[in-house]
């Protein structure tokens, strides 16, 4: 069996690391969605994807109609079993926003203003 050169062996690597599949967010640039992916990787509270989890269930949440957000309230709690709680999404949405460089930060402010809008209407 023929033995291959080093430079043969390393040509077939990838020459940059792949993180996986970088989640898209709607509206927000491909800078911003690089930064993100950098906290994700660089905080240990954060994992991949986490951001982008996080601001959909904020928006599917403030989406909901009224009566069922009215029923959250008198209930005390907005947590669902199997998608997480709204609520905390949104501080970790709070969180996220501090701790990006500012371009990036009001990139993702403008699309939670949106549905922060929409929770402060009713």
């Amino acid at each position: 069996m023929p033995r291959s050169r080093p430079d043969q062996v390393r040509a077939r690597l990838p020459r940059h690391r792949t993180h996986g599949a970088q989640p898209v967010i709607d509206g927000v640039s491909a800078r911003t969605l690089s930064a993100i992916a950098h906290l994700e990787r660089t905080r240990t509270h954060l994992q991949p994807g986490a951001v982008a989890r996080a601001l959909r269930l904020w928006q599917e949440y403030v989406h909901r109609p009224e009566r069922d957000l009215w029923d959250d309230y008198e209930d005390g709690s907005a947590e669902c079993h199997c998608c997480g709680d709204p609520l905390e999404a949104r501080a970790l949405l709070d969180t996220v926003q501090n701790a990006l460089p500012p371009r990036a930060a009001r990139e993702l402010r403008r699309i939670i203003d949106r549905s922060d809008a929409l929770w402060g209407s009713w």
